[in-house]
């Protein structure tokens, strides 16, 4: 065996950080998210396809609360290279049920573009609703960043955008070397320069509260990323807390977001309500 990252072979290294193949229900899973999102995306209030950029994926669902208040914007996973928007809205039922604006934001995937390339595309969304989430009702002074997996990377790296007051990461990826060494780099086609710069856990640390949540029964790597991005940011003494949530694997974890009382959507409120956790 040829160890290539933390005593891992090649085949144990892409089993490592294949989240499809470890939750054997996952398409199934996937499939009701997307029921569950074209629901949401038939509400009369939401408004969908907001352009932020010239791109085809440069856009932004938004879905407003019942009253003005602090808007939450979530960026989905998909190791940056899958999945889009659409297939998220559902996230947004329990996080207006607190009476959380929330903004679905769009951007570009790999190979048609680098990951720096999307670091840039998140934050000209999040700048663009600092100009215009008052339109719609929300506060562009509390904006509250969450992201699933490869979204919750992208949240890490956007954390000191204008308007942010704190972040949810949910199931993250914070050190990009394995992902380098593993099969999700076939169309990221990240480099040794990418690692140091574009990985959270190199970077300084937002002053800002981060919320790192991940499930108890993810795969064993994933539940490290989180566990060292915490630590680091607790060796500096910045606000936040590290949220393991039990029985949920990678995908259940988003019903504690999608649901009135989840432990997630409730968790984004006190974000927003206090600035703190």
């Amino acid at each position: 065996m040829t160890e290539l990252y933390r005593g891992m072979d090649q085949a144990s290294l892409d089993a490592g950080y294949n989240n499809s193949a470890a939750v054997k229900n996952s398409a199934a899973l996937t499939a009701e998210f997307d029921a569950l999102s074209e629901g949401l995306r038939q509400l009369p209030a939401a408004r969908i396809g907001l352009r932020y950029g010239p791109a085809t994926r440069q856009l932004i669902d938004y879905f407003p609360a019942n009253q003005p208040g602090p808007l939450v914007v979530f960026i989905h996973g998909g190791y940056w290279q899958m999945r889009a928007k659409e297939n998220f809205s559902f996230i947004a039922k329990g996080l207006i049920d607190q009476g959380l604006h929330v903004a679905l934001v769009g951007y570009t995937l790999a190979p048609d573009i680098s990951l720096a390339g999307i670091v840039d595309e998140v934050r000209a969304s999040i700048a663009w609703l600092g100009q215009h989430a008052a339109e719609f009702g929300g506060d562009p002074t509390r904006m509250l960043l969450s992201g699933w997996s490869a979204g919750a990377h992208l949240v890490a790296m956007c954390m000191d955008e204008a308007g942010v007051i704190g972040g949810l990461a949910i199931s993250g990826i914070y050190d990009l070397e394995p992902v380098r060494l593993s099969y999700v780099n076939d169309k990221l086609g990240l480099t040794h320069e990418d690692v140091a710069t574009l990985s959270p856990l190199n970077l300084a640390q937002s002053p800002r509260p981060v919320l790192i949540a991940y499930g108890q029964s993810e795969l064993p790597e994933l539940q490290r990323q989180s566990e060292a991005f915490y630590a680091l940011r607790k060796a500096a003494g910045l606000p936040g807390q590290l949220l393991a949530l039990p029985g949920l694997n990678h995908f259940t974890i988003l019903h504690q977001l999608s649901e009135t009382q989840g432990t997630l959507a409730v968790a984004a409120k006190a974000l927003c309500a206090s600035q703190e956790i």
